[in-house]
């Protein structure tokens, strides 16, 4: 666990920081006692949160694979985090060791702190502070220009990030702004939490202990989390619980976990 003895100028560690967060509930040490304690809240609510961070990691992996699978050497990953194990340029680079990673986030103190993990030394990857609301200060930066050659298809990723983006600042919008850049042939990747399924009682607690952290959370329907890939054509199984996503046994075991998430993987045609 990260020694909270030891805080970086400027970080306040007395409120959850949602990077951090996910980093604990993956099994990470870069946290402090606010985001392990909120993440041992939602744990209580019910014992599939454990395996939910995990599922929709692996969800992650699978859909990375089948991007390298279809010939995609670049991808841009926007509101990575913290790069925790199983990270996009990892997964890649297991079939593409060429392939090209961009990660973009609009904390400072993550984007410092991935770097720092990443000890980022070579010429194919780089983290980048970005606020994903604006898309065209992120297209402007010089490591995703000198990374990421729109003109060829790319994947961009939206995993466990768009729930942060309440609907005054239209999420929808975001993707079409990314969208609008990508080739023909590009990939959309994304999971989103879901309501659907679930006791309103327990989405209202667990809606409240993200309200507290530094990104509160909106848990949405499946067709609002559909919307976001308008001018796409979803590849099979289209969009679904996450575990189902080409999973495998291991998946289904938690498949209870799976139902938190919906997450699909779309293609640009046109």
């Amino acid at each position: 666990m990260a020694d909270d003895g030891q805080v970086p100028p400027g970080l306040d560690v007395r409120r959850p920081n949602m990077a951090r967060m996910y980093d604990y509930a993956l099994g990470g040490k870069d946290n402090f006692a606010a985001d392990r304690a909120a993440v041992e809240k939602l744990f209580q609510m019910s014992p599939e949160n454990r395996d939910v961070p995990r599922v929709n990691r692996r969800f992650l992996d699978r859909a990375v694979r089948f991007a390298v699978g279809q010939g995609i050497g670049q991808f841009l990953d926007l509101g990575a985090g913290l790069p925790s194990q199983g990270n996009v340029h990892e997964v890649a680079r297991q079939a593409r060791p060429d392939a090209h990673i961009i990660y973009v986030d609009n904390d400072p103190v993550v984007v410092t702190h991935a770097k720092a993990l990443l000890a980022i030394d070579d010429s194919t990857t780089a983290v980048v502070q970005g606020d994903i609301r604006d898309a065209g200060k992120v297209f402007a930066d010089p490591d995703v220009g000198r990374l990421i050659d729109f003109s060829r298809p790319v994947a961009t990723l939206f995993v466990s990030v768009l729930h942060g983006i309440p609907d005054d600042d239209d999420p929808w919008g975001i993707v079409r702004a990314f969208a609008s850049r990508m080739a023909p042939g590009s990939y959309l990747i994304l999971s989103h939490l879901t309501r659907d399924g679930h006791p309103a009682d327990l989405i209202r607690q667990k809606e409240e202990v993200f309200a507290k952290s530094s990104t509160p959370f909106s848990y949405r329907s499946r067709a609002d989390i559909l919307r976001f890939f308008d001018g796409f054509e979803l590849v099979e199984p289209g969009l679904t619980v996450v575990t189902r996503w080409r999973g495998d046994d291991l998946d289904k075991k938690m498949n209870a976990a799976g139902q938190w998430w919906l997450g699909g993987v779309g293609r640009k045609t046109g």
